[in-house]
Formats: structure tokens, sequence, C-alpha cells
């Protein structure tokens, strides 16, 4: 029987984690984790580790406690190195009693490590000391998941007040403590995603506060009440070089990353989206990923092992994906080759991530076309393609044909091979088509035909007739513009240059022209 570690993941960004808990999560098999986590953390894992997103977040759908309870013991007695990495600090209003309790019940063994709690980094990010020699000798940390369960008039007589889990309760915080005799002037700051990119600050008084925030989604945020929230400006004036606000530029403005307070949706392939979500997540925006693509192995290697053993024979290989490049690869370290088979043949390859792909095996192709989309390949091939023999390794089902027709017209041998499989995965992430169904998702991004044909089928009607409305459509390129147009209805966004930080680029340009 494995132990199990119960891990405090600290405010979100990756830079906050505790060297004890970034090494664990590198040899973790099985990881439980809440929705809060910040899923940069999971690219830590090994490829091979369970994943299990149990929810844990206020007013989204959850796994019951008792069945994390459940889970944690059924792991560890698998005898795999199971991992519950939770938000902030565990002994911080984490519910890890209750786990703990189901783990010594079951006579597995456990170890806690603790995380920044949220509750004390939330207010150092946002530059307010909690403690101050005049304005502050000590402060109180409360949840108000249950405003109604706590002492406010012990509270209202604190100096400072740090309140977590308060956001969909300002109005009763508000309502309590100046019930509880604190003035309306009372200065209060509401900080967003701490220690993120998206991190937002509100700062007002118990008198404006609601007005001010209005609808605003405040959630998740660390609440802080007292005196020390003025100390916030004060120590900007000092042109301290503590990290208060990133995004505070120096003439004092604020300049913050153009996809704050959206939440983006990416459909990449399971295992190819984290790249992207990191982008997004460096401009500030909440990332949803719900990979629409399954890469698996093709039906046979027979024809590619086949193709693969007489390369010699051959003027041009032809990678148009990285899920191409890994294929051929796998397939000569299967045959006990590597990349010296490939002297003497021409690589052409289709965008810069195929490029790079290639480049980690040491090897640079000899041709890129400009534009990178597959017909830019054959308008600008370097040679005459009459009598060339050309091997093509690429999905078995479901590619567009016009490569191969049109090398074929133009006299080239072309030898078709399938290296790898992309298929549709069976459902929807419960938390990803919860966000589609409450209009939650600002953003929805493509990077190829195929991944708006399959996220069409998963949604299938299980959405609104007219959800397409309130949501932002970005297409990497036009081929995938018009499968949007055509099973989606629409398209808002198009990347000038078909790759992802083309994508990126072209999202900027479309938010600050909706802006």
């Amino acid at each position: 029987m494995s132990k199990v570690y119960i891990v405090g993941a600290g405010p979100g960004d990756i830079a906050y984690l505790t060297l004890r808990a970034s090494q664990i999560l590198t040899q973790a098999e099985v990881l439980i984790y809440d929705a809060l986590v910040d899923r940069g953390l999971l690219d830590l894992v090994p490829a091979a580790c369970i994943l299990v997103d149990v929810g844990k977040r206020g007013g989204q759908p959850s796994m019951p406690q008792s069945q994390i309870d459940l889970l944690l013991v059924e792991y560890a007695q698998t005898g795999q190195m199971v991992v519950r990495l939770k938000s902030g600090d565990p002994f911080i209003f984490g519910r890890v009693t209750a786990e703990i309790d189901a783990l010594i019940a079951a006579g597995c063994q456990y170890e806690v490590v603790p995380g920044l709690s949220t509750a004390l980094v939330a207010p150092l990010l946002a530059g307010i000391p909690l403690t101050d020699p005049v304005l502050s000798r000590g402060f109180a940390v409360v949840t108000a998941h249950l405003p109604d369960d706590l002492d406010w008039d012990a509270l209202a007589r604190m100096p400072t007040v740090v309140i977590l889990m308060g956001a969909r309760q300002l109005a009763a915080v508000v309502t309590q403590l100046l019930k509880h005799d604190r003035s309306i002037e009372t200065p209060i700051a509401i900080i967003r995603w701490a220690g993120t990119p998206q991190q937002q600050i509100w700062v007002s008084d118990l008198g404006r506060i609601l007005l001010e925030t209005g609808d605003i989604e405040l959630s998740p945020a660390v609440i802080v009440v007292g005196q020390v929230v003025r100390l916030r400006e004060y120590l900007k004036c000092g042109h301290s070089t503590s990290p208060i606000d990133p995004n505070l530029t120096p003439d004092g403005h604020v300049d913050r990353p153009f996809l704050v307070g959206k939440t983006v949706l990416v459909t990449r392939a399971a295992g190819q989206a984290s790249e992207f979500s990191q982008m997004l997540r460096s401009r500030g925006a909440y990332v949803l990923e719900m990979p629409t693509l399954e890469i698996v192995p093709p039906t046979s290697w027979q024809d590619l092992d086949r193709e693969i053993a007489k390369l010699t024979d051959f003027d041009w290989l032809i990678l148009t994906s990285s899920n191409a490049v890994d294929s051929v690869f796998a397939r000569l370290q299967h045959a006990g080759k590597d990349s010296r088979a490939l002297a003497g043949v021409n690589i052409a390859v289709v965008g810069q991530k195929t490029a790079q792909s290639l480049q980690q095996h040491g090897i640079t192709p000899d041709f890129i076309p400009p534009n990178f989309i597959a017909d830019a390949l054959i308008s600008n091939f370097p040679t005459s393609p009459a009598g060339q023999k050309i091997l093509f390794p690429r999905v078995e089902t479901g590619g567009r044909e016009v490569l191969v027709r049109e090398f074929t017209d133009s006299g080239a041998i072309v030898i078709e091979v399938a290296a790898y499989q992309s298929q549709c995965p069976d459902a929807i992430d419960s938390t990803v088509l919860a966000a589609l169904q409450n209009r939650q998702v600002d953003i929805l991004t493509f990077a190829s035909s195929k991944t708006v044909k399959h996220f069409h089928q998963l949604i299938g009607t299980s959405l609104p007739a007219d959800w397409q409305q309130q949501v932002c459509i970005a297409s990497i390129g036009p081929q995938t513009s018009a499968t949007c147009l055509d099973l989606l209805g629409k398209v808002d966004i198009e990347a000038t240059e078909y790759t992802l930080p083309g994508l990126l680029a072209a999202l900027e340009m479309g938010t600050q022209a909706q802006n």
C-alpha cells in the first residue's frame, strides 16, 4: 500500500509552489486535484499519471467529499503513488480532516505537505501588509462560506480581517460589519485570482464597495478589511521593488494582460493543449481545456515500417504535423535506427511547430513553406515535383486530400502511409459542459478543422440553440474557419499567421478592437 501525499498547491502560479511539493508532483502516479489548482501545475506530473478532477469550487459542480475520501483510499490500496493536490495550504479551510480520517480508518499512510495560503499571499501580492505597528497589531482569518455562523461582534473589533470564500457573500459581509459598528469609511480590498496573471484588485470602503463592484464576478477572491488597506498606495509611492502589482507601469497606470477576466476554451488534443493554455494564462485568461482529439496509433504500423526500411528510395519526406514526426521517430527507434537513417532524404514540413518537433531530433527541415498550410507546400515547393518519389506519413483517416492530389497531378509518386489516428473523445468533461451551458465561456479556440468537427459532435444537442451568440469563436486559419462557418455558423477571429502564436496575436487584436 502506498503513501498518500496531501499537498498544498499555493495560491496559483507555479512560482509559489514549494520545492517539496514540486518534487512530489514529478513522481505522482495518481493526481486528485481541486478546481482552483492552477492547470500549469498539471504539466509537472508524468505523462502516464492518472488525473482526477474533483471540482471543489463554490457554485460549481464538484464531487461529494465522501466520494473523494473513498477515491483516496481506493487508489492508495492499488500501491500507486497518490497525490491529493489542494489549493493554498491543506490545513487552511482545506476540508482535509475528513480525508485524513478516511485514510487512517483504512490503514493508509499519509503525509501533509504545506502550501502558501492565499490568506497570506493575496494581501502581500496586492501590497497590503496584514500587520503594522500602528494600524494593525493582529489579524483574523475566516471563511464566509457560512456567514451566519461567524462571530461578527468579535470580528468587527479586530483591526484587520482576512476573509476567504466570501466573494459571493460580499453583501452579507458588508452588512454584518456595518451592523457591528465598523465605519462605512473602513477600507476594503478584494483580490481576485491572486498570484496569477489574471489577478485583479478592487480597493474601496465598506460604504461603496457593493456599488462599485456591482454584478462583477469576483470569485475566487480574498477580501481584506481594515486600515492596512490604505498602506497599499503608500507603498507604491515609495517605489518599492517588491511585486506589489506586476501590472503597474512607471506612470502609475495599470497595464493588465489583455485577456484578464476572460474564460477561454482550448480544444486541442489531450497532451498538446498545455503550451497554448500557458500562453493564454500569461495574458490573463482563465483557461478551460476540452480535448476534442485523442491521438492514438494507426490500425497497423505495417505500412510505415515497410517504407522506413527503404528510406533511401525516396527523394522527399513530407511531415505536416508533430504527430507525424513523433510516429516516424518512434518507428525508427523500433527498427533499431535513429536520425542518421534520414541522411540523403530531403524533408519538408508544414508549420513552425512541426519544424521544432523535427529539430528536437537534431534535424533541420530542408523546406518550410511561407504560409503554414499544406496548400502553400505545393505552390512553393523548391523543385519540380515531376518524377520525385515522396513519402507522406499522415493521419489514417479524415485528412485533406489536396496535397496528395496536387503532387500526383504534377507527376510526383506519393506513397501515403498511416502514421497515427486522431479520434473523437467519448464525452465532454462535466466542468467544461457546465461552463458552456451557463454561458461562462467568453472565447472558443480551434486549431484545426477536425477539432471543430469533434467539438460539434461532442456538444450534440446539449447546449442552447443560441449558444454561439455570446461566445467569440477564434480560428487558426482559413480551412478551420470554413469548418466553423459550416458547423457552428460563424467565426469571429481568424489568425493571419497560421500558428498558435498567430492565433494568440489575433485574439489580442480582436480583444482590443472590441474594447
